[in-house]
C-alpha cells in the first residue's frame, strides 16, 4: 500500500513546481507562502503557519513539524461495538459515494469479513442501480427498494438482515441532495434514529465523502453535514486527479475530524488509509533537496 498517497500527489507536486521549480535546502517565508497557496492550502491557515515560523529561512524540518501539527486530528480510534459494525455514508452527489462504498466493502471482504450493503439513496434510481451493480460485482448482498421509498426503512431492513445472518459490517448509502438542506438534514437524522432502533449504538461511524478536486470549497460543505448529523471521519476521493492536495491540511485543521482514507485511483485497492507522514513527506520531497551527508 505504501506509495499510493505519494504517487497520487503528482498533480499537486506539478502545481508546486510552477512556483518553485528548483528544490532547495531552505526557502524564504515568501516562497513558502506561494507554495502553500498554489497547493490550495486555505489563506487563513497559510497565515497561521507563517506566523508560527520565526526563522528567516524555512528548512524541511521546520516546515514538516508545522504541517504535521495541522493534521493533529487525523488519527481515529474505533468505538466499542457489538457486531455488525454499521457505517452511514453521507456526502453530496458526485463526490464518489457509491464507488467509495464499493471500495470499503472490498477492503472489508479482503479482511475476511461478511459485508452487507444498504441502498439508502432512494432519491435517485441511478444510485440504487449503481450500488446494486457493485454488489453483484463484489458478490456482496444488498438490501434495496424502489426510488422514492423510505430510506430509513432500507437502513432498518439492512441492519436487521445483517444481524439475523451474523454479518460483520453494514454500509448504508444515503441521499446526497434533497430539495432543501432542511429536508436532507431531517432525512439523515431519521436514518440515524432508525439505525439506533435496529441496533443499539448504530450507526457506529458516520463517514463524509468529500471530492478532493473541490479543494477548500469542500470545507463549508463538510461543516454543513457535520452540523446536520455529526461526522466521525472523512474520506477524500479523487486525490490523484487534483492539484489541490494541500486542501487536506485546511480540511483537517478547520473540521478537527479524522481523515480515514483517501481515494488514489479507480481500482478497488485504491482506497488508502490516510498516513499523514507519507502525505507531508510527499509534498516536502517536491520542495526541498536532501541534505548532503558529511
Amino acid at each position: 500500500m505504501f506509495g499510493f498517497i505519494k504517487n497520487s500527489l503528482k498533480k499537486t507536486v506539478d502545481a508546486i513546481k510552477t512556483v518553485a521549480p528548483k528544490k532547495k535546502l531552505a526557502i524564504t517565508k515568501e516562497e513558502l507562502e506561494e507554495i502553500l497557496l498554489e497547493a490550495d492550502v486555505e489563506y487563513d491557515l497559510v497565515e497561521i503557519i507563517l506566523n508560527e515560523i520565526y526563522q528567516e529561512k524555512v528548512t524541511r524540518e521546520i516546515l514538516r513539524s508545522k504541517l504535521l501539527a495541522t493534521l493533529a486530528y487525523t488519527s481515529y480510534k474505533e468505538p466499542e461495538f457489538v457486531a455488525p459494525f454499521v457505517e452511514l455514508i453521507v456526502g453530496v452527489n458526485g463526490a464518489g459515494k457509491t464507488t467509495t462504498i464499493s471500495k470499503l466493502a472490498q477492503r472489508y471482504k479482503n479482511e475476511g469479513k461478511k459485508v452487507m450493503l444498504g441502498a439508502g439513496d432512494t432519491f435517485r434510481a441511478a444510485a440504487i442501480e449503481q450500488l446494486t451493480l457493485w454488489a453483484k460485482k463484489l458478490d456482496i448482498p444488498i438490501i434495496s427498494s424502489k426510488q422514492g421509498h423510505d430510506s430509513s426503512a432500507v437502513a432498518y431492513d439492512t441492519i436487521d438482515s445483517a444481524k439475523a445472518r451474523n454479518f460483520d459490517n453494514v454500509i448504508i448509502d444515503t441521499a446526497g441532495r434533497l430539495h432543501t438542506q432542511t429536508n436532507l438534514a431531517n432525512e439523515l437524522k431519521k436514518i440515524a434514529r432508525i439505525c439506533e432502533k435496529a441496533h443499539p449504538g448504530a450507526p457506529h461511524r458516520t463517514i463524509l465523502i468529500l471530492d478532493g478536486t473541490q479543494g477548500n470549497s469542500a470545507i463549508a460543505q463538510a461543516k454543513a453535514f457535520n452540523e446536520m448529523i455529526g461526522i466521525d471521519g472523512i474520506i477524500i476521493t479523487k486525490l490523484d486527479g487534483t492539484a489541490k492536495g494541500g486542501s487536506i491540511f485546511s480540511i483537517a485543521y478547520a473540521l478537527e475530524l479524522p481523515i480515514l482514507y483517501v481515494g488514489t485511483g479507480e481500482q478497488p485497492e485504491n482506497l488508502t488509509p490516510f498516513d499523514k507522514y507519507e502525505f507531508v513527506d510527499g509534498l516536502l520531497d517536491a520542495i526541498f533537496v536532501e541534505e548532503e551527508s558529511a
